[in-house]
């Protein structure tokens, strides 16, 4: 596990983890992030391991390690990885969707990461989610904003959402497998996760419209999504039928790792 509290810690954990793997002293390394690089500092900016917020980090890298370093969010490395060789292979727009302990997102066209003028092209993640019902309360995000989609649709955010319904603290693995046993409680957040994923995939198909969507992460694996959710998402699509496929990832855990090394 990398630490995620002491910058110097997690530099010497990288460190050690390419002694360990690398085969040549120059070979050059690309990294994946939750946040994102500032293209008018070099700092890395919105991640939600704080350590890393506002450090060089691949400058400290090169300097560490004596070897080129590349780094970029981990969504744009995954969807890297699905669009080039993966379940978005053959798609000319693919949006790519980390569903785990954040919430990530990337775009693709014609197989090149689309960045935007703010390095921030698909951060769906900490946009508004577009629908909260009366039965839950608002959330503040670790990055200072309400309701951020990450704060309802990652692992966390599923426990908080079980949490207020059962008053029991539980593990986004642990309500996963008691809805697919037909637990009350674990059933009615699993529905309330399907009715919010929809809801923001739907604001993404309107503005977007990928010819795919292809999702990764530990949620990503949840039985019954890709049925529940493209049902509820196509009653909110702005067209009069839904195309757009949603589909797991290919190459699974492995995705964001193997578009990292395609940095190069």
């Amino acid at each position: 596990k990398t630490p995620g509290g002491n910058y110097a810690d997690i530099l010497n954990a990288i460190a050690h983890l390419v002694s360990e793997l690398a085969t040549t002293p120059d070979m050059p390394l690309g990294i994946g992030i939750p946040g994102s690089i500032s293209p008018a500092t070099g700092r890395v900016r919105n991640s939600n391991i704080l350590a890393l917020n506002q450090k060089l980090l691949s400058n400290d890298l090169e300097k560490t390690l004596g070897r080129p370093v590349r780094v970029a969010n981990d969504a744009n490395c995954f969807t890297i990885s699905e669009s080039t060789d993966g379940a978005g292979k053959n798609a000319n727009s693919v949006f790519g969707v980390i569903l785990g302990t954040g919430v990530g997102g990337g775009i693709s066209i014609n197989s090149q990461i689309l960045e935007g003028q703010n390095a921030i092209a698909g951060e769906w993640g900490h946009n508004p989610l577009p629908i909260i019902t009366s039965n839950f309360s608002e959330r503040r995000c670790y990055c200072g904003r309400i309701n951020c989609i990450e704060s309802w649709l990652s692992g966390p955010g599923l426990s908080k959402t079980y949490r207020g319904l059962s008053k029991k603290d539980l593990t986004a693995e642990h309500i996963v497998k008691l809805y697919e046993a037909g637990e009350e409680d674990a059933t009615k957040t699993l529905s309330a996760f399907f009715d919010q994923l929809a809801s923001a995939l739907s604001v993404v198909t309107n503005i977007l419209d990928p010819d795919i969507i292809v999702l990764g992460g530990g949620l990503s694996n949840i039985k019954g999504l890709y049925v529940e959710v493209p049902y509820r998402l196509e009653k909110q699509v702005f067209s009069d039928h839904f195309r757009t496929k949603i589909v797991k990832a290919k190459h699974g855990d492995s995705s964001g790792v193997r578009g990292a090394a395609w940095l190069w």
